[in-house]
C-alpha cells in the first residue's frame, strides 16, 4: 500500500479499557432502578437471565452484523422472570441508562494516549469507529475522556445499526473520512472486527495488544472472542511507540521475526 493519509481506530481496550469492577455496579444499579420502578426481581434469578440473555442476542449480532441493543437484553430477561415489558418501555430505557452511568467512573485511557493522538493529530485526520451498543453512552466516555478534539469522526456501531466486521461498518467510516481505503491505518485490538474487518474492506489492520501487553485490567464482552491467527503482513503493536515506529518506516517484524515492508516511503 502506499503511505497512510488517514488513520481510524477502534475504542475499547484499543484506545481505553472499562475495569471490570464497573460491571458488578452496573448491574447493581440497573436492578435497583427496576425495583424503584416496581418490579421487584430477585437479583441472582435477573442476573443469570440477563446474561443468558446478553449472550444470545450478541451471538446472533455477531452473526448477522446487525447491532443489538441492552433494552431487549432487559426485556427478554423480565420476560423469562414473568415480567412482560416492551422493550421501549421506559421503564426499561431507564435501567439500561442507569447500568451504563456506573461504567463512566471506570473508563481509563491507556497509557500515552492523549499524547499519541495529540502527535498523530498533527499529521492525519483521525477517525473511529467501535462497537457499542449505545451511541450515546459512548460519546459521554469520548467527552468525560477529553477524546473529542481529536478525531474529525466518531462511528459508533449502535448508531450505525451494523457492528465491525460488517462491511456497511466500515464503508460507512470510509465515506465520513473522506479519504480511499487503501490510505487508512486501522488500529483495533480484535482480530474478527477490527482486523479482518478493515482488511475485508481495503483499509490496512494494525493489532494493537497494548492492553494484553501492559496486563491492563479489562472488561470483556460476555462471549468468548473467537480464535485466529495473526496475518503475517498484519502489524502488531504492544506499546504506541511501536505505532509511531510503524509510521515512520512503513515497516515491522512478523512473529517469526522475518522483516514486512507496508510501504516504500516514509508516511509523509
Amino acid at each position: 500500500m502506499n503511505p497512510p493519509k488517514a488513520i481510524g481506530f477502534d475504542l475499547f481496550n484499543t484506545l481505553l479499557t472499562v475495569h471490570p469492577a464497573a460491571m458488578e455496579e452496573a448491574h447493581r444499579r440497573q436492578l435497583q432502578v427496576l425495583h424503584e420502578e416496581g418490579l421487584p426481581v430477585d437479583a441472582e434469578a435477573f442476573g443469570k437471565a440477563y446474561l443468558t440473555s446478553a449472550m444470545m442476542f450478541l451471538e446472533e449480532a455477531r452473526k448477522e452484523g446487525r447491532e443489538t441493543h441492552n433494552r431487549f437484553w432487559v426485556a427478554e430477561a423480565l420476560e423469562e422472570l414473568g415480567y412482560s415489558l416492551s422493550p421501549e418501555d421506559p421503564r426499561i430505557a431507564k435501567a439500561v441508562k442507569a447500568y451504563f452511568s456506573a461504567c463512566y467512573p471506570y473508563c481509563k485511557l491507556i497509557p500515552g494516549t492523549r499524547e499519541l493522538l495529540g502527535e498523530l493529530g498533527k499529521r492525519y485526520p483521525l477517525g473511529m469507529l467501535t462497537n457499542f451498543t449505545d451511541g450515546p453512552a459512548v460519546r459521554e466516555i469520548i467527552d468525560l475522556l477529553g477524546l473529542n478534539p481529536f478525531f474529525e469522526k466518531v462511528l459508533v456501531s449502535g448508531e450505525l445499526g451494523y457492528r465491525k466486521p460488517h462491511p456497511y461498518a466500515f464503508e460507512r467510516f470510509v465515506d465520513a473520512l473522506g479519504v480511499p481505503a487503501g490510505r487508512i491505518l486501522f488500529v483495533g485490538d480484535d482480530l474478527e472486527a477490527d482486523v479482518k474487518g478493515a482488511r475485508d474492506a481495503g483499509l490496512q489492520p494494525v493489532l494493537t495488544t497494548c492492553v494484553q501487553d501492559g496486563n491492563l485490567p479489562a472488561a470483556r464482552t460476555p462471549l468468548p472472542p473467537r480464535t485466529a491467527e495473526i496475518p503475517e503482513d498484519v502489524p502488531r503493536i504492544a506499546c504506541w511507540q511501536e505505532l509511531l515506529d510503524l509510521l515512520e518506516t512503513g515497516s515491522f517484524r512478523t512473529s517469526t521475526g522475518q522483516g514486512h515492508r507496508l510501504w516504500r516511503n516514509s508516511a509523509r
